[in-house]
């Protein structure tokens, strides 16, 4: 899933070395080749290029294809991975302008949290810890509004991409934990959402990742304490 043939690709392919057996550029992509077989929700992080040519990244939810048939009433909703933009974010506005994105899957939940809960704006678009990435081109397929917050829903097609590291899975459920808070500390400001049921949520994420949690876990969940000041305010 290469665009060395026409060098209209997002990411330079120059930049990894032939040689280097960890990593495997993806086929040219028929429409449907992601690096990662999409099952539920995959949390991600996708890099959109801001005006000032700064690339945003930000925490996204990319649902399976036929997951949520009712994003769009078309077909597009069963056939194309999709995505939800929740507000006029950063995201939102440079995916109205470009269209396109470089989506990034990661097992460094502190690259999460930085996406999710902070500014990160950086001149490079790849993550230094993603697995795989894969380009993609966004089209809109359904608008609602909710609570006043307008929820646009994005058809996702795969351009380019690569397997940077392939790694045998572990399951620590403080990474878990850290995943799920970030989700609580960014409701804590938004009207609907129970104050009190998210500061004990983020009570019982925290004891996990003490538990539980390894080194990066924990680093990471004090992102979150810097980033949302949730423990004073709860």
């Amino acid at each position: 899933m290469t665009r060395s043939d026409d060098g209209d690709g997002i990411v330079d392919p120059e930049r990894f070395d032939p040689e280097d057996e960890r990593t495997r550029v993806l086929p040219r992509t028929t429409g449907n080749d992601w690096p990662v077989d999409l099952q539920g929700v995959t949390e991600t992080v996708v890099a959109t290029r801001g005006p000032d040519g700064a690339w945003n990244m930000a925490a996204l939810g990319v649902h399976a294809p036929g997951r949520d048939a009712s994003d769009a009433g078309a077909d597009e909703a069963s056939a194309a991975p999709t995505a939800r933009t929740y507000g006029r974010t950063r995201t939102r506005r440079n995916v109205e302008r470009t269209g396109r994105g470089v989506i990034q899957f990661t097992s460094d939940p502190r690259e999460f949290v930085d996406a999710a809960l902070t500014i990160d704006e950086r001149s490079d678009p790849l993550l230094a810890n993603a697995d795989a990435y894969v380009e993609v081109e966004f089209t809109r397929v359904d608008r609602t509004v909710e609570a006043g917050t307008e929820i646009h829903a994005w058809a996702l097609e795969p351009v380019a991409g690569r397997i940077l590291e392939e790694r045998v899975p572990r399951t620590n459920r403080g990474f878990g934990a850290v995943i799920d808070a970030t989700v609580a500390a960014s409701r804590l400001d938004v009207e609907g959402f129970d104050e009190d049921e998210l500061c004990g949520r983020l009570r019982y994420f925290a004891d996990t990742v003490d538990r539980c949690g390894g080194p990066r876990e924990q680093a990471a969940f004090e992102r979150i304490d810097d980033a949302t000041g949730w423990r004073d305010r709860c």
